[in-house]
């Protein structure tokens, strides 16, 4: 059964409360400028009606009069409310029309400008069909005004504006709270290394009182120094947690081969371990060597957690393009359903009863911050097993040309 402490499982809470909150806004603004929309363009419908009554009435009168003060201001005397129309016979010759054009413009170009807009008129509204006095029929074309156009782009424009702002908030939020967390973590590790210190010491003063009584065995003792030393170990990774690690040039091969050497002895033993060396010799990549093999200690756990103590657990080294070294840590568990690929490395994920959660994402952030890497999941199977890859960049010293051969490092 899955357990997750999932301590920021709020975030994604949050952001589809959010979401939705930003949708329902959204949807609310479209259908209420909608609705303007549909008022507004009846209404210069309708406009457009009263404007080719007034027009026809007026010309029926006397078809000498000059009609350009109606025909410009009898219904829109406002520029931006300028609905722009074309009056056409049924012979789709223009009657007359209302639009703007520059001065000086020839008569040839005005009615090239006039059959160009009565074309985009006829694809953007049906023509309003008016009968005229000696009942032939009047086609009255329009344009909507630029106040409904804006109008109709409104709502879209404000969704962007409030998509932009809740986007910016929302990194502003996720940037603290990551700080706020960076800190708790430092604190906690600083405060961790600080209280193994005293045990630690008396731990050491004891191991050196039983060296000097011959009635222990010296084998015991060694292993409990060097438990020891591992405990100092662990404490000086918490102490340099939050500080910039010192990086020095360390064979890889060798630095994974004599921590796999130790680590196998402190794990199950129904679990076999094998090493698979693929680099030539002296690869040589800049890593702090306590933190990388808290990395390598920390997936490796989870692979034998995830086995459940019984399985194979492989590690391979990997030559890859552009100087870069691979190594991947293949065990044979459960695997990882493709739902929770992505919270592997989510700060409280965890399968097991006990513990915090913490090794994976604090494993990430020592390769992909410290040593400019990448820690992923290579792939996954449920029922088959899990592989997890690593990936740093060479620190070019030396080409060698003897390739090594597989080696496996078995437990007892």
């Amino acid at each position: 059964m899955l357990k997750s402490l999932d301590i920021y499982g709020q975030r994604n809470t949050l952001k589809i409360v959010v979401a939705l909150n930003l949708l329902l806004v959204g949807t609310a603004s479209l259908l209420y400028t909608n609705r303007l929309v549909e008022k507004l363009e009846a209404r210069e419908e309708s406009s457009v009606r009263l404007y080719a009554k007034a027009l026809f009435n007026v010309y029926n009168q006397d078809a000498n009069e000059d009609l350009t003060f109606i025909t410009k201001e009898i219904i829109f005397a406002n520029k931006a409310n300028h609905v722009p129309t074309i009056i056409v016979d049924e012979k789709d010759v223009v009657i007359v029309d209302n639009l703007e054009f520059e001065a000086g413009i020839s008569k040839e170009e005005k009615e090239q400008e006039v059959a160009s807009e009565l074309a985009e008129m006829k694809a953007e509204h049906k023509p309003i069909v008016m009968e005229r006095e000696d009942n032939s029929l009047a086609f009255i074309y329009y344009h909507n005004s630029s106040l409904l156009l804006q109008l109709r782009f409104f709502p879209y424009v404000q969704l962007a504006v409030m998509i932009t702002l809740g986007f910016l908030a929302y990194l502003a939020f996720s940037s603290a709270r990551r700080a706020e967390q960076n800190r708790v973590w430092v604190g906690l590790a600083k405060e961790t290394a600080h209280q193994l210190g005293t045990p630690l010491s008396s731990l050491m003063a004891w191991v050196e009182y039983f060296r000097t009584d011959p009635a222990v065995d010296g084998s015991i003792t060694d292993e409990i120094e060097k438990d020891v030393k591992r405990l100092e170990t662990i404490a000086a990774r918490f102490s340099s947690i939050g500080s910039i690690p010192t990086l020095k040039s360390e064979n890889i091969s060798e630095t994974v081969l004599q921590f796999i050497a130790y680590l196998e002895k402190r794990i199950s033993t129904k679990v076999k371990m094998h090493v698979e060396n693929f680099l030539v010799d002296g690869k040589e990549v800049k890593i702090n060597k306590l933190l990388f093999e808290w990395v390598i200690e920390n997936i490796c756990k989870n692979a034998v957690d995830a086995m459940s103590g019984v399985g194979s657990l492989t590690i391979r080294l990997l030559p890859l393009p552009n100087n870069e070294i691979a190594i991947d840590i293949t065990d044979t568990g459960k695997g990882i359903s493709k739902k929770n690929l992505q919270k592997v490395f989510n700060p409280g994920y965890s399968t097991k009863k006990r513990g915090w959660g913490l090794g994976l994402t604090l494993a990430k952030r020592i390769i992909e911050e410290y040593h400019d890497g990448r820690l992923f999941v290579k792939n996954s199977e449920v029922g088959r097993g899990t592989t997890f890859r690593i990936l740093l960049k060479e620190n070019v010293v030396n080409e060698g040309v003897v390739v090594k051969g597989e080696k496996t490092v078995k437990s007892a």
